[in-house]
């Protein structure tokens, strides 16, 4: 039995999925928040949190490093961790920082910030020549109207440190550019209250279908668990509609994404991590969108987990504690696994969602989740509006998305207009 450190959380599924993982593996966690409300919110009424089975629960200024270092050290002369874990982007470089601080397993500091940084990213990629799209970085909107002009539009205008798709957007021409460029300095704080860096990240706009690899690097040896397609809406926003696991691609495209991503991981000097890296197929080869070093996020650690048995929570833990994951595949019964999301493309306030019954009774449904009536509802413009979503699996091949798409055609959310 080991005791881990957690700092913070998502409090969508990895706040549910790491602390079973933990408890799977005979292990006790020490949570440690800013905000214990945070979590306590996202809680189902009448339920008890997943992260408040936790052994101790601490608060603590998790957004000042400078305080929270000494803070904990102490605790760790008190409690002993064996390992520190984070599902949440916005604390990946804290929790690197701390392991480094205690002499624990994990990805080094700098490898970890420059992962989570986009712009740093895009500049340690390009000079190892891992393909990438043309890019600048800009300081302003004034800016990125002149790299606008040497790049060539249709570009992506991206903020450098936020998550879930937020505030990235297509743009065609110079008046979208600079409303895109306002709405970014107008946001001067990310979800966990942290001030966010000011850079305005252009990039090319990368045409053909987009997956994700899932890796697991661990003492230098880098294992690819699989490759997830992806769907995409909510234009000119990049909105996460849907995913599938396996991805549909023949043996070359296969190759081609795990490869280049496999290199993004190696020139970032990414190790004893689990990484979920976006790719975009185009005409000209595979391209890196982004690198995440974590498990990846809208559920794909379960349609992997559901397919192949592999439980990338579980191996996140692992590798914080040093220790070889176990990634060997299994006969779950299933061929491929989905998920569709419940995107609203207009607002109001949800009254209710129809058809819930008849697909939660489905052949081959996995998982129906849907928002609560009463709740506000604006159009989707990232991965944090969806009402709901429906995952499914197929025994018998790649048909997954084709069932899921069909289940979530006789669900239909209710609005009343503002």
């Amino acid at each position: 039995m080991a005791h881990l450190l957690v700092v913070e959380s998502w409090i969508g599924s990895m706040s549910r999925l790491l602390p079973q993982a933990l408890e799977e593996g005979g292990h006790d966690f020490t949570f440690l928040t800013r905000d214990l409300h945070h979590y306590l919110r996202s809680a189902p009424e009448g339920t008890r949190h997943p992260l408040l089975t936790a052994r101790n629960v601490v608060t603590a200024p998790t957004n000042d490093t400078g305080s929270l270092l000494p803070q904990v050290e102490r605790l760790h002369g008190a409690l002993h961790f064996d390992g520190v874990v984070t599902s949440c982007d916005y604390y990946l470089p804290t929790a690197a920082r701390i392991a480094a601080l205690l002499g624990l397993p994990g990805p080094s500091v700098e490898a970890v910030e420059n992962a989570c940084r986009k712009d740093a990213t895009r500049r340690v990629l390009a000079a190892a020549g891992v393909p990438g799209p043309r890019f600048a970085v800009c300081a302003d909107g004034a800016e990125a109207a002149v790299a606008a002009r040497s790049i060539g539009y249709p570009l992506v205008v991206k903020p450098v440190d936020l998550c879930a798709g937020m505030f990235v957007r297509r743009v065609d021409d110079a008046e979208q550019l600079a409303g895109a460029c306002r709405a970014l300095v107008a946001f001067p704080l990310n979800a966990r209250g942290q001030r966010r860096a000011p850079h305005i990240l252009l990039e090319e706009f990368l045409r053909g279908p987009e997956v994700s690899v899932e890796t697991v690097t661990c003492r230098g040896a880098t294992h690819v668990v699989g490759v997830t397609d992806k769907s995409i809406g909510g234009a000119p926003a990049f909105v996460e509609t849907g995913h599938m696991f396996p991805a549909d691609l023949d043996p070359d495209g296969l190759a081609a994404a795990t490869g280049t991503a496999v290199r993004a991981g190696a020139a970032l000097g990414l190790d004893d991590v689990v990484a979920h890296t976006e790719i975009k197929l185009t005409a000209d080869g595979p391209r890196v969108v982004e690198v995440n070093p974590r498990p990846a996020g809208n559920r794909i650690t379960e349609l992997v987990r559901h397919v192949t048995g592999v439980d990338l929570a579980a191996a996140c833990v692992d590798v914080a504690l040093g220790r070889e994951p176990d990634l060997r595949r299994r006969d779950t019964g299933l061929r491929s696994a989905a998920i569709g999301f419940l995107v609203p493309d207009t607002p109001g306030t949800l009254a209710s969602v129809e058809g819930v019954e008849g697909v939660r009774n489905a052949d081959g449904v996995l998982e129906i989740q849907v928002a609560e009536s009463g709740r506000t509802v604006r159009a989707a413009d990232s991965n944090n509006a969806y009402l709901g979503h429906v995952m499914a699996g197929d025994a018998t091949g790649l048909g997954a998305r084709q069932r899921v798409e069909t289940l979530l055609a006789g669900v239909r959310p209710l609005l009343v207009r503002s």
